[in-house]
């Protein structure tokens, strides 16, 4: 078999050339800088990433912010007994349509989780979130309870819904009731401690004492960061201050779990 001589090809000679090979470049950085967010689970900032993990269909809505990708998952029977009885019956699954991710809005603890996951790049140890899964989770668990509940008292201003027979409008108000019960037992929990105290008042100095209670709702609630309650107060935004926050809210959460007793 004759072996045919290899030639060099000259790129100069096909028209735009080097843009051609930029472009293919460039797209290929955006590949593999969406696969690199998702093994690192940074937030979702392009519709790119999004369609991704969700599917080709869905679009970024401009009105909610950034967005955070989670595994939509769910406790279903093994398909290798007949009839389940033990929990060793059941496996997590993932339930996303087509196999796809889900999405949500991102929250202030998203937010704080990927700043501290940026700036933990490049060290030898292990990444180790601000808040455990539970600290997160009692915090969502209250921001919906005070969101529903705030909205189901419009419903209450209703005498409608309150003189209804049917039976319907009493139950409302039961569970209206009970989440208010709730509220009110995670906010004694927290408690009316002073989370970051101000112990030395410097002379010209903005610095105002942050309440446990402040602390909670600013970031549960109102989707505020650490850094940013501590501006709103005055307080700069170093290293130790940002530290001392973080170990105020994360007892105050797993005072909210009861987990911790109130001034422990």
């Amino acid at each position: 078999m004759t072996e045919i001589p290899a030639t060099e090809f000259d790129f100069a000679t096909v028209p735009g050339w080097a843009e051609l090979v930029n472009r293919v470049f460039r797209e290929k950085q955006k590949v593999l800088a969406r696969m690199m967010a998702r093994a690192r689970g940074d937030l979702i900032e392009d519709a790119e990433h999004l369609r991704d993990r969700c599917g080709p269909e869905i679009t970024m809505p401009p009105a909610r912010g950034r967005l955070v990708a989670f595994e939509p998952m769910e406790l279903r029977a093994s398909a290798r007994v007949a009839m389940p009885g033990g929990f060793e019956d059941y496996e997590l699954e993932h339930v996303g349509y087509r196999g796809r991710d889900a999405a949500r809005q991102a929250d202030a603890f998203d937010v704080m989780e990927d700043q501290a996951r940026r700036a933990h790049r490049g060290a030898a140890a292990a990444f180790v979130a601000p808040f455990t899964p539970g600290q997160v989770a009692i915090a969502r668990h209250y921001r919906a309870l005070v969101e529903r509940h705030d909205a189901g008292g419009m419903k209450c201003a209703s005498l409608e819904t309150v003189r209804r027979g049917d039976g319907r409008g009493g139950s409302f108000m039961d569970a209206f009731l009970a989440e208010g019960y709730d509220i009110d037992r995670l906010r004694a929990r927290i408690g009316d401690g002073i989370a970051m105290p101000v112990r030395r008042q410097r002379a010209g100095s903005a610095r105002r004492a942050i309440p446990d209670r402040v602390l909670v709702d600013m970031v549960c609630l109102q989707d505020m960061t650490l850094s940013a309650v501590l501006a709103r107060h005055g307080w700069p935004d170093r290293g130790e201050n940002i530290i001392a926050a973080r170990l105020a809210l994360a007892t105050a959460l797993e005072r909210m779990r009861g987990h911790l007793e109130k001034g422990a």
